[in-house]
């Protein structure tokens, strides 16, 4: 069990299964990212998880941070699509792409599994599940030799919300290493561009003033402007408890910018969270 490598099953939809393909689409998001030059050391980011055709750009805002930075690991928190009640892990050597194998880092799971019984090993979960196989290829990109602690969240309540924060803090403080957190979500979800965007500039409020409860608030209230709230709000609770103070909002974008299509688009931010430290 503990070599199994978890197969790649996004490639040919989600991004190219050629690995020419996909290294070129790599670098045309990362050549038409926005540039951002940020003090602090980066704690945590922001990134959509639409195909990388749609929303690469603007998650290559946010990776393109990490040249400059250093991680022992990166912790990955995304939605299940599907639901399902708990925090869900995977077990194994890693996680193919086209790319290689990403490495799950096994020390930080299994102490993210001990901190609650409603988190778990269910990596029949992961298997169809699109919002961190499409940050794989990235983190291949920018540390290529880092390994990853993935987790997926099912149902989005305030319950659960609660018990990734207290996993996530835990786990990074007992480790002694520095870890990235990563939250992925889209934003509005096929709404005509004027309403998508007066949807999608209350989250990315939020996400500019570091308002994690400001954001629950809004997503309790409004289901609709994002499919990966409950990921976003636990990253931003946990890196600020565990360092961060300051945020920034690195790109923002939708669907029609790709496919000209405005009459249902599909929204897109990516944002960092740092401390006040020299990274």
């Amino acid at each position: 069990m503990d070599e199994v490598i978890r197969p790649s099953r996004m490639a040919g939809t989600w991004y190219p299964a050629e690995p020419a393909a996909l290294r070129a689409l790599l670098e045309s998001s990362v050549k038409n990212a926005e540039a951002c030059d940020l003090t602090g050391r980066l704690r945590a980011l922001v990134v959509p998880h639409a195909g990388i055709r749609y929303s690469g750009r603007i998650a290559a805002a946010a990776y393109g941070l990490l040249a400059r930075e250093r991680f022992d690991s990166v912790l990955l928190l995304g939605p299940c699509h599907r639901g399902g009640d708990g925090l869900f892990l995977i077990q194994g050597g890693g996680i193919e792409t086209p790319l290689g194998v990403v490495r799950i880092d096994r020390d930080l799971v299994a102490t993210l599994e001990r901190s609650s019984s409603r988190i778990r090993y269910e990596p029949e979960v992961h298997l169809d599940e699109h919002s961190l196989e499409v940050q794989y290829p990235f983190l291949q990109r920018f540390l290529p030799d880092v390994p990853v602690a993935p987790i997926l969240m099912g149902y989005q309540t305030r319950e659960m919300i609660a018990i990734a924060i207290h996993a996530i803090e835990g786990a990074v403080k007992q480790s002694g290493r520095s870890v990235l957190l990563i939250a992925s979500s889209d934003l509005s979800h096929f709404e005509p561009r004027a309403r998508a965007r007066e949807l999608d500039a209350e989250v990315v409020g939020c996400l500019e003033r570091f308002d994690p409860r400001g954001l629950a608030e809004l997503l309790e209230a409004r289901h609709e402007h994002a499919c990966g709230g409950g990921p976003m709000i636990a990253v931003l609770e946990a890196a600020r408890t565990l360092g961060a103070s300051q945020s920034r909002v690195l790109a923002y974008g939708d669907s029609g910018d790709v496919t000209g299509d405005l009459a249902g688009v599909v929204g897109y931010a990516s944002a960092a969270f740092m401390d006040g430290s020299e990274a």
